[in-house]
């Protein structure tokens, strides 16, 4: 499949951090059932979304949006160095696919004009900070980050619950965060 697509005076690159097997499909999919799953495990498998032992194989990427007058991301994936105990393949990562992958769409880290946060799932917020000389700091310096406030409330609203935190504002977003306005969203 391409990574790249063009519409009108927009570019799109699609921009992969990781393909992988994820949960059992019968685990992801609560309304799945194994009837289901058996109707539809060959044309699954044959499309490469599930693995012989009926894994969901899933991708985790990015799509940085060319318009004229600026360039965007939507939802920055995973992120390095982020603790995700519950994930292995997430937890304290360090490799620089998702970095090779921007350059490879001739993007650098100070060309993103806006981060879109299509909601803060920590596979969707995890690039918007990087750690620097053991501080957080925004990955994108110059973006503005869109996110919609009843998102944000909830997350917020879940750290006071969780032992280790889905998401933090500092960590997440590289700078304080009490000044949101609800977008309409």
């Amino acid at each position: 499949m391409s990574l790249i697509f063009s519409i009108g005076d927009l570019t799109i690159h699609r921009i992969i951090e990781q393909e992988t097997a994820f949960l059992p499909a019968l685990d992801m999919l609560p309304g799945l059932t194994p009837d289901m799953l058996a109707e539809n495990r060959a044309w699954m498998r044959e499309a490469k979304a599930l693995d012989d032992s009926d894994v969901l194989l899933l991708c985790f990427q990015s799509y940085v949006v060319k318009t004229p007058h600026h360039t965007i991301l939507i939802d920055s994936c995973i992120g390095n160095d982020k603790p995700r105990p519950q994930r292995p393949k997430w937890n304290m990562k360090t490799d620089d696919t998702y970095m090779r992958g921007l350059a490879a769409a001739g993007c650098s880290v100070e060309d993103i004009d806006y981060v879109m946060c299509t909601h803060l799932h920590v596979d969707h917020v995890g690039w918007n900070t990087r750690l620097e000389n053991g501080r957080w700091v925004p990955t994108f310096p110059k973006a503005r980050y869109v996110f919609a406030k009843g998102e944000f409330d909830y997350w917020t609203a879940q750290n006071e619950k969780s032992e280790v935190p889905p998401f933090e504002p500092e960590n997440q977003f590289g700078f304080r965060v009490d000044g949101i306005r609800s977008s309409g969203c």
